[in-house]
């Protein structure tokens, strides 16, 4: 089974879901990741994966227009207050919207953004444990 995560700068949220679900399902799957406006990997996501053990540190922001559509089964959006990538195949899709932990909104102290990249983390996490229940514990 392959998996693509997709959000817009491909900086946070669907880096942070690679990573994560690279440990979880080990190699009963291939997981990518992408974005319709790729970036760079957010320091802040690099932080808090870094607190579970996991370097993302080498991933880079990849662009969802370079990907091959042959042999991905499922495409998961984590889109919330944005519009989200498209991504034409005929893959199964999910879509789990989380608010992009980045903000450049003045009100939010260090503390405030780490604790929103956090958040989106442990969510992701939560849902990949579910996803890795019905896709290879349930069966």
């Amino acid at each position: 089974m392959t998996v693509l995560f997709l959000c817009v700068a491909n900086s946070a949220r669907s880096q942070m879901a690679e990573g994560l679900a690279r440990i979880r399902f080990g190699g009963r799957a291939k997981v990518l990741s992408a974005g319709s406006r790729p970036s760079r990997i957010h320091p802040m996501a690099i932080e808090v994966m870094k607190e579970r053990g996991i370097d993302i540190s080498a991933y880079r922001s990849k662009s969802v227009d370079a990907l091959n559509p042959t042999g991905i089964d499922l495409v998961i959006t984590l889109c919330a207050e944005e519009v989200c990538p498209l991504f034409l195949s005929e893959a199964e899709r999910r879509h789990w919207p989380l608010p992009d932990p980045a903000t450049d909104d003045p009100a939010y102290g260090e503390e405030d953004i780490r604790a929103r990249f956090r958040a989106a983390r442990d969510a992701i996490d939560a849902k990949l444990a579910s996803l890795l229940n019905e896709r290879f514990v349930a069966h």
